[in-house]
C-alpha cells in the first residue's frame, strides 16, 4: 500500500510536466532545466547593437559595456570585422603594393651615365696640367616598344596579386563564419548539457523517493549520481571549446585572444541552397584564382613578344664638352644595334622558355576551370547532405527521442520502467541532442564552404522553398 501511495505521488508531481503533449511530432519547447525533453532552443548570449553604435557599446540587454574591450557580434559583423582588422588582409595588401613596385621598375627610364676624365695627366683626377679634361653624359634608351610591353607584364602582376587578396577576403570570411560556428555549436552544447544535468537531477530526486519507498535498490541511486558527476564533468570539458572557439574568433578579428566575445546569433538550420546549375556557372565567372591565372596568361603572351625584341636596337643621347679646349660641348647621338649572330641561342633560350611559360599557364587554366567545378559540386554536396541530416535529426529522431524519454520517465515514475530503461533513453536522448548539434554545426560551416567556392554571396541566387521552422 505505502508502495502505490508513493507512486501515485511522484505521479502527481510529473503530472503538469505532460499534461499538454501537442499533437505534432516536434513537442512544444519547455524552458524550465528539469523538464523531460531538450526542446527548448538556446538563447543567443546577447542582442547585438546597431552598426553605427558609439564605442563602448556593449550588445547585451542594451546597455553601455561594463569593460572597454567586450564585443558582442552577429555573424556578419565577425566576418565584417576580420575583413578590417585581420592581419592577413595586410600582407596581402603589401604583396600587391610589391606589385605595383615591380611594375614601376620594370617601365622605369635607366638612369643616365655621367662621366670625367683627364687625359695626359701627370697626376691622379687631373693633377698636372692634364691636356684634355671632358666632362659627359649619356642616356641609354631601350626600343620605345620594350616599356610597353614590360608595362603590360607589370599591369599583370598587379591583376594577378589582387586578384590572390581578393581570395583572401573570401578565405577569411569563410574561416571566420566556421569559427563563429564552432563557438555556436559549443555554446548549444553547453545549453544542452545544462538541461541533461537537469533531467539527471531530476531522476535522481525520483530514484532517491523510491529508494526511500523501499522500490528500487541502492545501485539505482548510486547510478543516478553517477549520471549526474557524468554530466557535470561534459560541462566541465565543454568549458575549454567555448574558450578555444572565442579565441579563435579573437585571433580572426583582429583582437586579443583572451579578450571576452559573445555570440548574438544561435544555431539554427540554414536557409536552402540554391540550384548546382546557378551555382558552377557564378564560380567559373567569379573565382579570382581563374582571375589572377588569366592575368598571368596575359603577362606570359607579353613575355614571349618582349623575348622576340631582342634584336632591336637601343637609341643612347650624349653630350661632352672638353674644358681645356675652347668651343662648345657637343652633342653626341647614336643607335647600339646588337648582332644576333648566335640567334639560335635566344630562340632555344628566353623566347623557348616564355613560350612553355604560356602554355603551361594555358593548360594550367583548363585544369584550374575543372578542379573549380569539383570544388563546387564537392562543396554543394557536402552542404546537400548536412542539410538533410539537420531537417531529418529535427523532423525525425529528436521527436522520437523525445517521447521515449518522455514515456520512460512518466513509467519510471509510475513505478513501472527500470532505471536502466530510463538511463538508456536518456542517453539517446542526449545522443540525439548532440547530433542535432553537430549535424547544424556542420551545415552552416559547409554552407559557408560552398559560398567560399561559389565566390558569390548564395544569397543573390534563387533558392528554393524555405526549410526554417
Amino acid at each position: 500500500m505505502r508502495h502505490f501511495l508513493c507512486a501515485c505521488a511522484l505521479a502527481a508531481s510529473a503530472a503538469p510536466v505532460y499534461a499538454q503533449q501537442p499533437e505534432s511530432p516536434r513537442p512544444v519547447p519547455i524552458a524550465v532545466p528539469s523538464a523531460d525533453s531538450l526542446a527548448a532552443a538556446p538563447r543567443p548570449e546577447c542582442t547585438a547593437p546597431p552598426d553605427t553604435a558609439p564605442p563602448g557599446w556593449t550588445a547585451r540587454r542594451g546597455q553601455r559595456a561594463t569593460r572597454p574591450d567586450s564585443l558582442c557580434l552577429t555573424r556578419g559583423q565577425a566576418i565584417a570585422q576580420a575583413l578590417r582588422y585581420n592581419p592577413q588582409l595586410d600582407v596581402s595588401a603589401a604583396l600587391t603594393e610589391q606589385a605595383r613596385a615591380r611594375k614601376v621598375e620594370g617601365t622605369a627610364i635607366p638612369d643616365p651615365d655621367f662621366g670625367v676624365s683627364f687625359e695626359q695627366a701627370r697626376g691622379v683626377f687631373g693633377g698636372g696640367d692634364p691636356t684634355a679634361r671632358a666632362v659627359g653624359a649619356s642616356l641609354s634608351l631601350p626600343f620605345p616598344d620594350k616599356f610597353r610591353l614590360r608595362g603590360r607584364i607589370g599591369s599583370a602582376d598587379v591583376h594577378a596579386a589582387e586578384s590572390d587578396a581578393v581570395l583572401t577576403r573570401q578565405l577569411l570570411a569563410s574561416q571566420t563564419s566556421q569559427t563563429y560556428d564552432s563557438l555556436l555549436s559549443a555554446l548549444r552544447r553547453e545549453h544542452d548539457l545544462h538541461e541533461a544535468l537537469g533531467l539527471a537531477q531530476d531522476f535522481a530526486r525520483k530514484t532517491e523517493a523510491r529508494f526511500n519507498a523501499g522500490s528500487v535498490p541502492k545501485l539505482d541511486v548510486v547510478r543516478a549520481r553517477l549520471d549526474i558527476a557524468q554530466s557535470e564533468n561534459a560541462l566541465i570539458a565543454n568549458e575549454r571549446d567555448i574558450a578555444n572557439a572565442r579565441a579563435a574568433l579573437n585571433r580572426l578579428i583582429g583582437r586579443p585572444l583572451g579578450a571576452p566575445v559573445a555570440a548574438a546569433d544561435s544555431l539554427s538550420v540554414p536557409p536552402p541552397l540554391p540550384d548546382l546549375a546557378l551555382i558552377e556557372p557564378a564560380a567559373l565567372g567569379a573565382r579570382p584564382e581563374l582571375a589572377s591565372l588569366a592575368a598571368q596568361q596575359a603577362g606570359a603572351h607579353a613575355a614571349v613578344s618582349l623575348a622576340r625584341e631582342y634584336w632591336l636596337p637601343d637609341i643612347v643621347f650624349g653630350i661632352s664638352r672638353d674644358y681645356a679646349a675652347p668651343g662648345p660641348g657637343i652633342i653626341t647621338t647614336g643607335i647600339a644595334l646588337p648582332l644576333p649572330i648566335f640567334f639560335w641561342q635566344h630562340s632555344n633560350g628566353e623566347i623557348r622558355e616564355a613560350r612553355y611559360r604560356e602554355r603551361e599557364l594555358a593548360a594550367t587554366l583548363v585544369d584550374l576551370r575543372a578542379q573549380v567545378g569539383q570544388d563546387v559540386r564537392a562543396a554543394y554536396a557536402t552542404a546537400a547532405a548536412a542539410l538533410r541530416q539537420a531537417l531529418y535529426i529535427r523532423d525525425q529522431l529528436l521527436p522520437t527521442a523525445r517521447e521515449a524519454y518522455r514515456i520512460a520517465s512518466v513509467s519510471y515514475g509510475l513505478g513501472g520502467s527500470s532505471a536502466l530503461e530510463v538511463l538508456d533513453a536518456r542517453r539517446s536522448l542526449l545522443d540525439a541532442e548532440s547530433q542535432y548539434t553537430d549535424a547544424l554545426a556542420a551545415a552552416n560551416s559547409a554552407r559557408a564552404d560552398l559560398e567560399r567556392a561559389t565566390a558569390v554571396p548564395l544569397a543573390t541566387l534563387a533558392t528554393g522553398d524555405s526549410h526554417a521552422r
